[in-house]
């Protein structure tokens, strides 16, 4: 069994502590161990950033895209091995851990645009031979805090951007699957990035505080579950730093009557059970506008269902694979009872699946609800597994205040014709991003991703232009040149023009 390695100054080091398990979620067999940083390694890390913090920020902005060229094409030549390595450790689909990656690259992509999106502005004459510009500088030692369910995306998310900003990064991954995204910061090496500005440091909340806590650490970037998020944002910007921490979701899709069900439908399974519904945009929630809209959705729900193709993440031809871990599949199934136990209608239930030749695997079939309402648990909270949960209202007013009451605000969608139903629910609800027969509005690269209410906690979005605003600070520069042959008397008002 291998263990993996800390990342920190160019090198591979081992920390003689604590270690996790990495299990392959399709045979739950334990395949490598993961070292949970002590203190002193998390420590090690930020002194090599801070080291190479002075030379990387007077690193021309057009040097640092060249590095992030060269790390596009890596990335692109060794898709087939970070998918296998995603799957085996997540446990999701080849095909869709290569979109995971293709995702990613579109940040990378964005980030090549370095000398473009550090411009600044700048006036000339704004007063008497005055001349005023704006700088984006860079913050100093980052760090981000990334989730299992995309171990290749959201990195992808964070330090591209970072790094071309002129920042040095940190990046604590999920303990659960870090292969492909040591993979990934190691070809970012081999891309030319020089030693110390980007460390991958394996751990658990031990290495959580420790990054809080470091008075280095200027800015820290988190996504995960809201707890985590609300405690990261308290914690961290109590000691002055800068913070945007994405949170959970209960993401809601609207089906109106003169949707066009067949689409929608095909939307909805992609969009529930996709990944296991082990996304942040995963749709759980089909809010059908009339009872005729939630019989017909169900009659074309079910069959599709119960025919998911589920086996192991590596097979090919796939619609799921098993969930992370057994804990995860365990409290999904835990919801699915407290369902039944709260009244609502199990059309469709995906508990006790086995697949054969990988009997000990963390699998869970697709599962329906129908007749769910606000009042009930699988409602309420985000369950983060393969079920969908059909709520029936009589209005487009009602489904949307049914969204806006929710604590939730990442994503939503509404399938419709009606461009006036499509208008008035995209500048009412009360949601980060919205799709029109769109099932997963996830933001292009130049774009920003972010959601509202307990969903972010923070002033900017990831990545896109806001990733630009959170990773520098802009420092507004006034200058004047006075003639020689001119003496100017003291002014004691406030200057003006």
């Amino acid at each position: 069994m291998s263990l993996i390695q800390h990342l920190i100054n160019g090198q591979l080091v081992n920390d003689t502590g604590r270690t996790a398990d990495v299990y392959n979620p399709s045979t739950g067999q334990v395949i490598h161990q993961v070292p949970l940083a002590s203190r002193d390694t998390i420590q090690s890390a930020i002194d090599s950033a801070k080291a190479a913090f002075p030379a990387w920020r007077i690193t021309p902005p057009a040097k640092r895209a060249q590095v992030m060229f060269r790390f596009k094409q890596l990335l692109e030549q060794n898709e087939a091995r970070i998918s296998q390595l995603i799957s085996e450790e997540h446990g999701k689909t080849l095909e869709d851990a290569a979109g995971e990656l293709k995702r990613g690259i579109e940040n990378v992509e964005y980030a090549c645009s370095a000398p473009e999106i550090l411009k600044g502005e700048y006036s000339r004459n704004v007063g008497p031979n005055i001349d005023a510009w704006s700088d984006f500088q860079p913050l100093g030692v980052v760090a981000g805090i990334t989730p299992f369910n995309f171990p290749a995306m959201v990195p992808l998310w964070m330090y591209p951007l970072a790094i071309v900003c002129g920042n040095c990064f940190i990046l604590k991954p999920s303990e659960r699957d870090p292969s492909s995204t040591l993979l990934i910061a190691q070809l970012l090496q081999e891309a030319g990035l020089p030693k110390g500005v980007l460390s991958v440091v394996h751990g658990d909340k031990g290495a959580v505080d420790a990054l809080i806590e470091a008075p280095e650490v200027k800015a820290l970037s988190f996504v995960g579950s809201t707890p985590i998020a609300e405690y990261i944002y308290s914690e961290a910007t109590k000691r002055g730093k800068r913070v945007q921490a994405l949170g959970g979701a209960k993401n809601h899709a609207v089906l109106m009557p003169d949707a066009d069900l067949d689409n929608a439908v095909s939307a909805l399974m992609g969009a529930a059970y996709g990944s296991c519904g082990e996304r942040c945009m995963a749709i759980s929630v089909a809010v059908c506008v009339g009872d005729q809209v939630a019989d017909a959705l169900i009659a074309k729900l079910v069959p599709q269902v119960k025919a998911l193709k589920i086996g192991a993440g590596t097979s090919c031809g796939l619609d799921m694979g098993p969930l992370v871990t057994g804990q995860a599949r365990d409290k999904v199934s835990g919801y699915i009872e407290d369902g039944v136990a709260s009244g609502a209608e199990l059309v469709v239930d995906g508990r006790g699946l086995s697949i054969a030749g990988h009997e000990d695997g963390f699998f869970l079939g697709g599962s329906l609800f129908d007749r769910v309402t606000p009042e009930m648990r699988i409602y309420k909270e985000e369950i983060f597994g393969p079920v969908l949960c059909v709520v029936r209202v009589n209005s487009l007013e009602a489904a949307m205040q049914l969204i806006n009451d929710h604590e939730y605000g990442n994503g939503t969608c509404i399938f419709t014709r009606d461009g006036e139903a499509a208008r008035l629910f995209c500048d009412e609800i009360e949601v980060g991003m919205v799709g029109v027969n769109v099932p997963l509005p996830v933001p292009v690269a130049y774009h920003s991703f972010g959601g509202w209410k307990r969903s972010l906690f923070g002033d900017l979005h990831a990545y896109g232009p806001d990733g630009v605003r959170f990773y520098t600070r802009r420092k507004a520069i006034t200058q004047r040149w006075p003639q020689r042959a001119s003496h100017e008397a003291s002014q004691f008002a406030f200057p003006s023009l």
